[in-house]
């Protein structure tokens, strides 16, 4: 996440352009270090988010209110006696730091025209809302930072407001090409970390995507650049920069899947694997982005007690393969005690009471072979005791191969449950996967019984390939099954990741003769991507018409057979593939 000093710079235009002018008509703090404040303005109202909290600063303007306290903290009490019904009179970022200031005029006590600034710094750990005169001198903040918490800036009523540091950094809006060329190579560091030192607002994010467009690894020393290293870089920084002074930004949000991945201000190339959507205002993509990232984290704080019970599960399961295989494995040695006790009745009238062995030709391989006797017993019953072993054996033999097989079954299937609350990105799908373990006896609760549930009800994920295709995506084993068995026609396309769990990814012909080339690669790539592959760069993918897929009697959700498909390698990327919401 990079709320760097180009963001905020997009902020403050859209700022400028919005609330400049514009009346304060209410102003909550929802949280202890939030402020929520609604400006009328060209007869709109704009609702301006702060938040100075420590692990998540930000500002912009936000499409929905949050619940606000019955009873306002001081500091919103502050904010309501002095600047409500004031009317912004600028908006600015200095130096391009990640500080906003935004000066207010109003009227005081005595009906004087005065002017406050109220000032957010996104700064981590340091952020802050400070409320001061004109004149600099602090009437309150947010967060009061005294001298035993700071040594170099103090933060209190009554204080002269002073900007942080700038830690020897220079303005991208400020510095020369010489300069820039000489702070950046005599950085004793990699390219990346040597441009976000050394320049304001810059965040490694940007400094990378500057790096990439320049064609140079950001990661290795400033010194091993060449000169045209060091110009194609500059080239690429002032091309930034002059985007930013012409107000050319490019809002965008970076999504793997669903999950946000990153935003930006700036076109982010470096990210063509992933979705890049773009938007036409800065705030669209914040609002987007953090109401994307906190219902991902629900989901997975909701998921939490599955992905235990899954997680134990496959651990057990996978314990219980790995003996049964061991013990399958002994039994490899069943056939040599069948021989042995043949060995022993044909050619036992040889053989000498209290003999402890005997050497005999074994028919079967025209070897000699040395068989191992108990003098203790007599020689039938060796051969006895060695058919019993041989009979035990191959009853265990018989029962392993359909238990490892059953077990095995059962690992593979609890993988793909693991796979699919990965990718659960709604409640209802997640309901889905509850209702799977349910029904399969992970966990306790009814299944299938009248008035004991709702059904969940979820959508597969539906795409439009380049050629104007339908590709449907199972979210879960049940909606694979229904997706493909109840959904699909037997003409249609079925693809799926070779030999790993996966969702099912159906292609409607919808009375076309073939799917062209390009649609293959883009449902083989959605079936990479929504599989326990989609880290690898590449996947091996099947793919066969519907007609050829079958369903075993009593299977688990989602497990399939088919013995006629074709198969391909496809990299496990959805950008530029259209989803339809």
């Amino acid at each position: 996440m990079a709320f760097d000093g180009i963001v905020i710079s997009n902020v403050v235009r859209d700022m400028k352009e919005k609330l400049i002018d514009g009346r304060i008509y209410k102003i909550y703090q929802p949280e202890k270090d939030e402020l929520n404040i609604v400006i009328k303005n060209n007869r709109e109202n704009y609702r301006l988010l702060m938040s100075a909290d420590a692990s998540l600063p930000l500002i912009y303007f936000q499409q929905s209110a949050k619940e606000n306290p019955m009873t306002a903290p001081n500091f919103c009490m502050l904010l309501r006696k002095h600047i409500n019904n004031g009317r912004i009179v600028d908006v600015y970022q200095p130096g391009f730091e990640r500080i906003v200031v935004m000066v207010i005029e109003h009227l005081d006590e005595l009906g004087d025209l005065k002017r406050k600034k109220l000032i957010i710094e996104i700064m981590g750990k340091h952020s802050n809302i400070i409320f001061a005169t004109d004149e600099n001198v602090i009437i309150d903040s947010i967060k009061h930072i005294s001298h035993m918490v700071s040594s170099v800036r103090e933060v209190l009523p009554g204080r002269t407001y002073e900007y942080p540091p700038a830690g020897g950094k220079v303005s991208p809006l400020e510095i020369e090409r010489g300069d820039f060329i000489e702070r950046v190579s005599s950085s004793p560091t990699n390219i990346i970390k040597a441009i976000y030192q050394n320049i304001t607002g810059f965040s490694p994010v940007v400094a990378s995507e500057i790096t990439y467009r320049a064609g140079l690894d950001g990661n290795m020393p400033v010194d091993s650049m060449s000169e045209a290293d060091v110009a194609r870089l500059y080239d690429e920084f002032a091309g930034i920069v002059s985007d930013i002074r012409n107000g050319n930004y490019t809002p965008e949000i970076i999504l793997d899947g669903y999950t946000p991945v990153e935003f930006s201000s700036v076109h982010l190339s470096m990210y063509s694997d992933k979705a890049i959507e773009s938007r036409d205002d800065i705030s669209k993509v914040l609002d987007e982005y953090f109401y994307r990232k906190s219902a991902v984290t629900r989901i997975r704080q909701k998921s939490s007690d599955l992905r235990k019970i899954v997680s134990n599960a496959i651990e057990r399961t996978s314990k219980k393969y790995d003996l049964q295989l061991a013990q399958l494995k002994d039994t490899e040695s069943r056939e040599k005690y069948r021989v042995y006790g043949e060995l022993i009745n044909t050619y036992g009238y040889n053989i000498e009471q209290g003999a402890d062995s005997f050497e005999a030709l074994n028919y079967y391989t025209n070897e000699m072979i040395k068989i191992p006797l108990d003098k203790t017993i007599s020689v039938m019953d060796n051969s006895k005791r060695y058919f019993a072993r041989y009979n035990k054996l191959k009853r265990t033999y018989e029962a392993l191969t359909q238990l490892t097989v059953e077990t095995k079954s059962e690992l593979e299937h609890l993988q793909s449950v693991q796979t699919f609350l990965d990718m659960a990105i709604d409640e209802n799908s997640l309901a889905q996967v509850k209702e799977e373990l349910v029904a399969c006896g992970y966990v306790k609760g009814h299944y299938g019984r009248k008035g004991d549930r709702k059904k969940a009800k979820s959508k597969p994920l539906h795409y439009i390939s380049s050629d104007g295709f339908h590709m449907y995506v199972g979210k879960n084993n049940i909606q694979n099954d229904e997706l493909t068995f109840k959904f699909a026609n037997g003409g249609d396309m079925w693809f799926h990741a070779k030999k790993m769990p996966g969702s099912h990814v159906i292609v409607r012909l919808e009375g076309a003769g073939e799917l062209p080339d390009s649609t293959y690669e883009e449902a083989a790539r959605l079936a990479a991507y929504y599989s326990s592959g989609r880290t690898a760069p590449k996947v091996e993918i099947d793919y066969t018409e519907r007609r050829n897929i079958k369903k075993p009697a009593g299977a688990k959700p989602g497990f399939v057979i088919y013995h006629t498909n074709y198969s391909m390698i496809a990299e496990p990327r959805i950008a530029g593939i259209e989803e339809v919401q």
